[in-house]
């Protein structure tokens, strides 16, 4: 990947839409007294930059012969989209593989997408059945198979994000710090070749989503590692395996460069984006924004920032669990199991400790504990974390027993 490559991919895909937009966001420039720049891939064709990718592969591939071929992919997200999109801009036929466990919503999304250029085949529980099962049609039918990270051509294509970038900058202008999302590492290592030798390599800063490691886990063992487990919540980031090129790209980055943003975290910043700036982001796509929202607000004063918004396919299905987790993490939320006695007035007596900005969110009886107790699960928002210092405190001085149990993962996750 050359950076004329880059530049004539990116003129190439004007054909298909305009560069997006590189706001300058006042509201986070004020709160850190920072040039804050967010570079609004959300507001592509399909609410993505996984578009870029596509289109590049699309393009090269039938410059070189393919176009009388099927184009397959394995996805249930943004890349089955981009995809989808980019068969009906080059009119060829496309075959896209997602597991029988996909949202319906995306299925629609990416038929509309495609139109009458793309068949969709529901496969398999897991992606791992699904991605397969694509495989094998390639063999079968000669195809095309599209990789959504893993390729020279996607990642020149996901490239062609800096070269808009340093287009969008005021003339002269030099980012004192790049803030990029990571999942299988395309977007990263197309950005971070591209703009090599005019951003220092310290400036900068990869967003992985704490429960999908797989570029810090890479670069702590020197190799290519696939994780055990993942935790699927940063959906359109949450990957197992780095990509071969992507990681032999980004391997020489120092580790403490490659921050994981607890997914609870991620919610915080999908709440206030979308509250405070009518911005709606997924959960990948707010990676960055949290990774600055992390840093010690001193170390951005009088920076220039770009952070990457990689996308905004939100399903609002999901908002309540977003609710939850960012009042959770913000300290706002708690659930409590008490041992509450089983006695008339036990009841109000428990009511009263409550402070006047203390609302109680749930309340279950699970079961007795003892002839004269019972276990309850409570669950109560405040409006100031330290409002849950006093509240315990009182639980305290009144002798009753209580198990805090928001961040016992286990214990959250059956009963909660």
């Amino acid at each position: 990947m050359t950076r004329p490559d880059v530049e004539s991919a990116e003129q190439a895909m004007r054909s298909l839409f305009p560069a997006t937009p590189l706001q300058l966001n006042d509201h986070l420039s004020a709160r850190y007294g920072a040039d804050i720049w967010l570079k609004r891939e959300d507001l592509s064709p399909v609410r993505s930059y996984k578009i870029r990718g596509a289109f590049n592969f699309f393009r090269k591939a039938i410059g070189q012969g393919a176009a009388g071929k099927t184009f397959v992919c394995a996805s249930a997200g943004n890349h089955a989209q981009g995809f989808a999109y980019v068969c009906r801009h080059f009119g060829v036929p496309g075959v896209v593989f997602m597991p029988v466990t996909t949202p319906q919503q995306k299925i629609d999304k990416t038929r509309m997408f495609g139109a009458e250029f793309i068949t969709i085949r529901l496969i398999g529980d897991f992606f791992d059945q699904c991605y397969q099962a694509a495989r094998e049609h390639v063999e079968a039918v000669g195809g095309v198979m599209v990789p959504p990270f893993d390729h020279v051509d996607i990642i020149e294509g996901q490239a062609t994000v800096a070269a808009e970038i340093m287009q969008q900058l005021p003339e002269g202008t030099v980012p004192d710090m790049v803030v990029l999302p990571v999942g299988g590492g395309g977007l990263a290592a197309g950005i971070t070749g591209y703009l090599g030798g005019t951003v220092p390599k310290s400036a900068f800063v990869f967003a992985e989503p704490a429960g999908a490691p797989s570029l810090k886990r890479s670069i702590e063992a020197g190799e290519v590692t696939t994780l055990a487990k993942v935790d699927n919540f940063v959906d359109g980031a949450a990957v197992a395996r780095i990509g071969d090129l992507n990681f032999a790209a980004l391997r020489d980055f120092p580790t403490e460069q490659v921050r994981l943003m607890p997914e609870n975290a991620i919610c915080v910043t999908i709440q206030e984006m979308l509250n405070v700036e009518g911005v709606v982001l997924e959960p990948a796509g707010a990676l960055s924004l949290t990774a600055i929202a992390a840093m010690d607000g001193q170390a951005l004063r009088g920076k220039t920032i770009v952070a990457v918004v990689s996308g905004g396919n939100f399903d609002f299905e999901r908002l309540p669990d977003v609710k939850e987790r960012a009042m959770r993490y913000a300290g706002l939320k708690k659930y409590f199991i008490l041992r509450l006695a089983q006695r008339p007035g036990a009841l109000r007596d428990f009511l009263n400790l409550l402070g006047p900005d203390d609302d109680i969110a749930r309340f279950e009886y699970l079961k007795k504990s003892a002839r004269n107790f019972g276990s309850i699960l409570i669950g109560i928002e405040t409006k100031a974390p330290d409002n849950f210092a006093r509240l315990i405190a009182n639980f305290e001085a009144a002798g009753m027993g209580y198990e805090d149990i928001t961040d016992n993962e286990i214990l959250a996750n059956l009963i909660i």
